[in-house]
């Protein structure tokens, strides 16, 4: 059974709200929210999602993907930071230091396939457009870097949270368990889209991101709703890495129920998730309604005031 919600015609695409059970385990993944300074403070790469695509079509979203099996083969030599500690940065007791680095290698991998960043030092323009070509033929992520003699930098990426599908997703027939991390674009580099799987590519500050939302200019699923909100409480991209490096990963479980014809899904701390504890400040849940996920209080609450000192 699905609830699909009416939109109306001027809007960016039309969310549709999933209500069948998921047996299968979340697929492993990982998704970069890369940032630069500006004068508003802190910027975040979004892309939107072809609308044919089958996960998220039309939704602004930060550059990420699945794990595949190449991801996990690449020689421990080959990384700048022992194994070990990607594993401790991670904070996850059932996790192994093998699986823990493929991740940073989906993150990396999946930032340059999807927007044609290379969170590497120093690289050359014509380097770049021989990695470009080389994954296109198909060579593996790490092996283009191997044979351009370019460093495999996992030192760039630090963890933000890591975001759990429920058993009933809300806007996917998928689940996925998610790393998101956070990284300071490389200078020199230009942001590409491929106009395949994504179709635009935009720099935002996280307050402008959530305002066109608000104004429905841009479309985005919850873990991007509240994740901007979190990103617009810094004033630099080195408060947000800080942060990043002070404390653990944000655990995200969602806990989605329907109330009075609506979708609700709630997270850590709010009185019907399981978790009494919340993972971060501002709302504990977000409603589906308006053709849209809002939280009480509106684009106000998703707009937390700057963690002081910070501006």
């Amino acid at each position: 059974m699905q609830m699909k919600a009416a939109i109306p015609d001027n809007a960016t695409m039309a969310l549709e709200i999933h209500s069948n059970e998921v047996h299968t385990a979340p697929l492993a993944s990982a998704t970069v929210m890369l940032l630069r300074d500006s004068a508003l403070g802190p910027e975040v790469l979004m892309m939107r999602r072809h609308g044919n695509s089958n996960v998220l079509g039309g939704v602004h979203v930060f550059p990420g993907g699945k794990l595949d099996g190449a991801d996990g083969e690449v020689a421990e030599e080959l990384f700048d930071q022992p194994l070990q500690h990607l594993l401790q940065a991670l904070k996850q007791e059932d996790l192994n230091a093998k699986t823990a680095a493929a991740l940073y290698i989906t993150a990396l991998r999946e930032t340059f396939e999807e927007c044609g960043l290379l969170l590497c030092d120093g690289v050359a323009p014509q380097v770049l457009l021989q990695a470009r070509a080389l994954l296109r033929d198909g060579l593996a992520f790490a092996a283009v870097l191997q044979q351009l003699g370019l460093p495999l930098q996992t030192r760039h990426l630090v963890p933000w949270s890591r975001w759990i599908t429920p058993r009933v997703p809300s806007v996917s027939h998928k689940r996925f368990d998610t790393r998101f991390f956070v990284a300071q674009a490389p200078q020199g580099q230009e942001a590409l889209h491929d106009d395949h799987e994504a179709t635009e590519t935009v720099w935002l500050s996280p307050a402008q991101a959530l305002r066109q939302y608000w104004d429905r200019q841009i479309e985005l699923a919850p873990p991007q709703i509240l994740s901007l909100s979190q990103l617009a409480r810094f004033d630099s991209v080195a408060t947000v890495l800080t942060a990043a490096r002070n404390r653990p990963p944000a655990l995200i479980e969602p806990s989605p129920f329907d109330q009075d014809g609506q979708r609700v899904i709630c997270y850590p701390g709010d009185p019907r998730h399981p978790v009494a504890e919340r993972a971060w400040p501002g709302p504990t849940r977000l409603t589906f309604r308006n053709t849209r996920f809002e939280p009480e209080g509106g684009l106000a609450a998703l707009l937390l005031p700057l963690i002081p000192g910070h501006r």
